[in-house]
């Protein structure tokens, strides 16, 4: 019974062709960047110079068009060293040129997420947003958001995540106090017209 809130963001489950392999963006996070990024929390791509920087990743927000999940990054840092994290330590800098960041971006790729309460299985085939998207542990660097149980979207709206099964592990079942969905991207930055998020 998944009975104890224990997020653990986007986690890739499967790919209906097998591949669910993460992209490698280079000087894909600005050097400094000063917003944690944990592993499987929800990104999108910067598409506006205000409050980033364009042509980059950034933590997606409880509303509006993603990309994917992220998924770890590697770079050199001020004095030379070769850095691997599977999450990327706010205010951090590195040599020019030296960064790459990891991040599933397939729309349809299928992952699991702990939803924020008790998810029935009426709930399949509707879209619901994230909660908590920017929550995390530095000591494991996985992301705590979670999807909003509470966020159900009417008939002729879009929710950020769209539910499409139950995680079949044992002990959650429909009905748990925090039910763990299986869910794919509903509102995908490579989909519909281009809007520039600030």
């Amino acid at each position: 019974m998944s009975a104890t809130s224990a997020p653990f963001g986007l986690r890739p489950a499967f790919h209906p062709s097998g591949l669910d392999r993460a992209q490698a963006l280079a000087n894909g996070i600005p050097s400094g960047f000063n917003t944690d990024i944990f592993k499987g929390q929800p990104v999108r791509y910067q598409t506006t110079a205000i409050g980033g920087t364009l042509g980059t990743i950034t933590p997606a927000t409880t509303s509006g068009a993603w990309v994917g999940a992220f998924a770890g990054v590697q770079w050199t840092d001020t004095t030379g060293r070769a850095r691997v994290s599977n999450y990327w330590p706010a205010n951090t800098a590195y040599t020019t040129g030296s960064c790459d960041a990891y991040f599933y971006n397939d729309a349809n790729i299928v992952y699991e997420i702990q939803a924020s309460g008790s998810m029935a299985q009426t709930t399949v085939g509707n879209e619901f947003n994230f909660a908590s998207v920017t929550a995390g542990s530095t000591t494991t660097g996985l992301s705590a958001c979670t999807l909003d149980h509470s966020s159900a979207v009417g008939s002729g709206s879009q929710g950020q995540m769209r539910v499409v099964d139950i995680a079949p592990y044992p002990g959650n079942d429909w009905g748990d106090s925090y039910t763990i969905v299986r869910v794919v991207c509903a509102q995908s930055q490579f989909f519909g017209a281009f809007t520039a998020i600030a």
